[in-house]
């Protein structure tokens, strides 16, 4: 590779400079918000890929052919000035100012007025290119005070310092949720935060190319600490994003590449499916028996899934095709899940195996990815599950038009609500693979994880189309960045095992931290042995707070993974299932918030307490929303969990009240069924009497239970819909704003609603929770009988 060493012939352009360096390539730095920095290297040639689809500022959906990278639709530039002082060209506006030094040509990127940078590049070479490839590296400083986290779908620790990771996507069923690595999804998104100056901020690398990123992996005598981002192909395009928390540059980088879609209500429900269901010769009478076996055993469930096994013929999976043998009848076994009050979910695959019906004609319409360029190039054949197959190229209109043909006409359109789209990371290793661009070819190679993310958006816009008023609900197993706006993801195939349990916590953080909040993991472990009783009941109680909770296995005894395969614990089980249901209106608010301002429903409790050292390594438990503490028992044979409280504010344990006194590391009891929950003092945590399955329309209860601190005043919002409106933002929508003042020995409550939305339910009825008496109560300004139900009206 050739280092570029010059920066000269500076010029402004709109919002930024571009400068020449060596080889023809010229660097340009845009200011495109007041925290906000856009770099990309243009080579001599040109971008590798002139547009993007990654990036969608404050929702502005890219266009069905890209984004051009340099536009700066949707952003809000600052007013920019440039100087050019002893050599250093530095542009500024707004709260960033970027230093641009000559050699060799570095960055350095200082907070407004401050002389020492946030983030710099190694001044000791940082910009390199390949003369003979498209590949290309990227280095800059690394302090010893600084950690690392994002990267989405990683697994190990959510802190990434000292490690490499390969950023490509691959099916890695069976996945060691510690150690295996690349996993489904590409998010070149990396939060870094000083410990030392207290700044956070983010690079995302819009590239969707294979790369390394390497956090301190490589020691070099001949530089300083650096970290390095060394992509194969594709162009050098970056943005530093300004905190000041790591939590700020989360919700920032969210913004950027489009925010999270709000999904419908019922999706947040326990969900079932199986390999082994949809496979068995009998599955039809599989599935209205487990039907059946739900409300046998009192348990609650919202959704089933079918795994492709429904498009079973002669061993193989054609996608779209129900296998009447198996289903003669599709329609009715859809309409008695739905009469049974249960969503359906059909896995969908963007291959076409070479036997498939419709593989000839698709190939001959130029549909598939092509082997080459030119109309008459072939299917790009690769080997997929079942055999040889070609994938459908959602760059091709054509081609997107099919597909969503194809799900409406054989799917939505007999009785299915929504598609899985499964099998999708697109691994085709041929090197002559093309796409059809939009009408600009491109190699697959630069942009591998946009087929997923594109065949996801595909998915959600046909739901749109159908039921314009309600919203879509799709599902994806890969992507890159940008899909968290179509719908949800969850940690893939895991295996039944302990240490999943405990990892799989990691993997889910970061991917909250990466603007793929919405996901969960597969409740049970997905491959390896069946779970025995203890871990089943404890890898249910740890998914139970997640945003997706489906249990969903593929074991090789021909064994399926059930609520109730064990009889003993049937019990605990759904226990740990009602938890969920218990507090799905405040999961349902995190969600609202998540899609609001891209707050991640989970995450890290550094990101609510970052200076507290007792949970600043943390990634084995979590918070849910601002005021839950959930620590889930990760070892075999424990019944009691230790969670270090984070200091200044007392904790209560959801389940029996105990208070504890943050600050310190306190032993929780934990017999089997019971998850350990705790809720932050001055919380108001809203609940629901609705166990079996998600019904706003029924809802005509809902209470609030209340954490009287020494604080004097603390807020909490609920929000409401009818769980599917597409107007969740306008009317639509309710918001029920809490007030809690306590004074002295009187505790002082206010609700008052927002937005045209009435749910089922007229009031509040209050539970005072941790045994703190109060000598007077008010409810919305009227003195209420502390001995009679506190009821807090909403309705008025």
């Amino acid at each position: 590779m050739k280092l570029l060493a010059r920066a000269d012939a500076v010029r402004e352009i709109p919002h930024g400079v571009e400068v020449e360096t060596d080889h023809g390539a010229r660097l340009r730095v845009v200011l495109a918000g007041p925290d906000l920095a856009h770099v990309s290297l243009v080579r001599r040639e040109g971008f590798r890929l002139d547009r993007t689809w990654t990036i969608a500022p404050n929702g502005l959906e890219p266009p069905d052919e890209g984004r051009a990278r340099d536009a700066l639709d949707g952003f809000a530039p600052p007013a920019t000035h440039v100087r050019d002082e002893d050599g250093v060209v530095t542009l500024s506006g707004g709260d960033i100012a970027v230093a641009i030094r000559a050699n060799p040509l570095h960055l350095a990127f200082h907070r407004d007025g401050e002389s020492a940078p946030f983030a710099s590049d190694r001044p000791s070479g940082a910009y390199m290119l390949s003369r003979r490839t498209s590949a290309f590296v990227h280095h800059m400083a690394r302090r010893p005070s600084e950690r690392h986290y994002g990267l989405g779908d990683k697994a190990g620790s959510v802190d990434r310092t000292g490690r490499r990771f390969r950023l490509e996507a691959v099916d890695p069923c069976g996945y060691d949720a510690e150690t295996s690595d690349p996993l489904y999804k590409v998010a070149p998104i990396l939060i870094c935060d000083d410990r030392e100056t207290g700044v956070a901020y983010g690079i995302l690398y819009d590239n969707l190319a294979a790369a390394d990123l390497d956090l301190g992996a490589t020691i070099d005598n001949y530089h300083a600490p650096f970290r390095s981002y060394r992509a194969e192909d594709g162009d050098l395009d970056y943005w530093v994003v300004l905190g000041p928390s790591v939590l700020d540059v989360a919700r920032k980088v969210d913004k950027l590449v489009g925010g999270q879609a709000l999904p419908p209500k019922w999706a947040l429900g326990f969900g079932l499916t199986s390999m082994s269901i949809a496979d068995a010769p009998d599955a039809d009478a599989r599935i209205r028996e487990i039907i059946a076996d739900f409300a046998r055993h009192d348990l609650p469930c919202d959704t089933f899934h079918f795994g492709s096994g429904y498009t079973l013929h002669g061993g193989r999976r054609h996608t779209f095709r129900w296998n009447e043998t198996k289903f003669p009848d599709p329609a009715g076994t859809l309409a008695a899940l739905h009469e049974a009050g249960l969503r359906t979910i059909t896995n969908i695959k963007p291959c076409l195996l070479d036997d498939h019906p419709d593989y000839g004609p698709a190939a001959q319409a130029g549909i598939l990815v092509k082997d080459g360029d030119g109309a008459d190039a072939p299917p790009a054949v690769s080997l997929f599950w079942d055999g040889p197959g070609a994938h459908l190229d959602f760059t091709n209109p054509d081609g997107v038009a099919w597909w969503r043909s194809r799900m409406r006409e054989r799917l939505l359109a007999i009785g299915v609500d929504t598609v899985w789209n499964d099998n999708n990371e697109y691994e085709i290793w041929d090197e002559d693979a093309r796409c059809a661009g939009f009408g600009k070819p491109f190699d697959l190679s630069l942009a591998r994880p946009l087929q997923p993310l594109l065949m996801t958006r595909a998915s959600f816009r046909e739901q749109q189309e159908i039921a314009p008023g309600r919203r879509p609900y799709a599902i994806t197993r890969a992507g890159g960045p940008g899909i968290g706006r179509y719908g949800q993801s969850w940690t893939g195939d895991n295996t039944t095992a302990w240490k999943t349990l405990r990892w799989n916590i990691a993997q889910g953080l970061s991917m909250g931290l990466s603007a793929m909040g919405n996901t969960g993991h597969d409740v049970g472990g997905f491959l390896g042995p069946e779970p025995t009783p203890e871990l089943l009941v404890r890898f249910t109680e740890m998914c139970s707070l997640w945003p997706r909770m489906v249990m969903n296995s593929w074991k090789s005894s021909g064994i399926t993974t059930l609520p109730w395969m064990y009889p003993e614990v049937i019990p605990q089980m759904r226990e740990a299932l009602r938890l969920r249901y218990r507090l799905m209106p405040y999961l349902y608010t995190a969600m609202w918030r998540a899609a609001l301002d891209g707050t991640p429903a989970v995450k890290p409790l550094f990101t609510r307490f970052p200076r507290d050292p007792l949970v600043a390594e943390r990634d084995d438990l979590f918070l849910l929303g601002d005021d839950l503490l959930v620590a889930p028992v990760l070892a075999e044979g424990q019944t009691r969990r230790a969670v270090p409280l984070p200091a200044g504010t007392a904790w209560i344990d959801f389940h029996t009240g105990a208070n504890f006194e943050g600050g310190r590391e306190v032993e929780i009891e934990a017999p089997l069924g019971r998850l350990p929950v705790l809720v932050r003092e001055g919380a108001m945590i809203p609940l629901s009497c609705q166990l079996g399955r998600i019904d706003p329309a029924r809802e005509t209860w809902r209470g609030l239970r209340v954490h009287p601190g020494m604080e004097r005043v603390s807020e909490a919002v609920l929000y409401e819909d009818d769980g599917e409106t597409a107007d969740w933002r306008g009317d639509g929508s309710c918001r029920i704003l809490l007030t809690m003042c306590v004074d002295g020995d009187s505790l002082i409550l206010e609700a008052n609603r927002v937005g045209a939305f009435r749910p089922a339910f007229d009031a509040l009825e209050i539970e005072i929770a941790g045994g703190r008496g109060f000598r007077e109560i008010v409810l919305n300004g009227q003195p209420a009988d502390p001995s009679a139900p506190l009821l807090l009206a909403v309705d008025a």
